[in-house]
């Protein structure tokens, strides 16, 4: 699956950081390295800390959306996660990568492990 092209017949937004292809969830790595670093959006709904990470994961789940919606997306999967989800990366037509769309315009923050972003603060 390492490097793979996944085609989608549909592509949706789960939440700011995970889109489902055909059924199957997929995690954005944002051009990160597979358990190395990745990116991080907040949480939605029962998994927020607080109203304000509720609120800002609608945001991104959103962006996230409004990106992929009726475009013809490029995805490449370069590992598995302990979830058993594809991380994946998301290229729009024009060669940009989602995950650094959404890092650089806040909806997203840098993950490593063992570091949790706070949204809350």
């Amino acid at each position: 699956m390492i490097g793979a092209i996944i085609i989608c017949a549909s592509l949706t937004a789960v939440d700011g950081d995970t889109v489902k292809c055909d059924g199957q969830n997929m995690r954005l790595l944002g051009q990160g390295v597979v358990d190395v670093r990745g990116i991080d959006t907040p949480e939605i709904g029962s998994h927020a800390k607080c109203e304000k990470e509720r609120k800002l994961a609608l945001i991104a789940k959103r962006h996230l959306s409004d990106l992929i919606q009726g475009k013809r997306i490029k995805i490449e999967a370069k590992g598995i996660d302990d979830f058993d989800r594809p991380l994946v990366n998301l290229y729009l037509p024009d060669g940009r990568e989602i995950g650094q769309i959404l890092l650089k315009d806040g909806t997203a923050r840098e993950w490593r492990p063992g570091n949790r972003n706070d949204w809350c603060e």
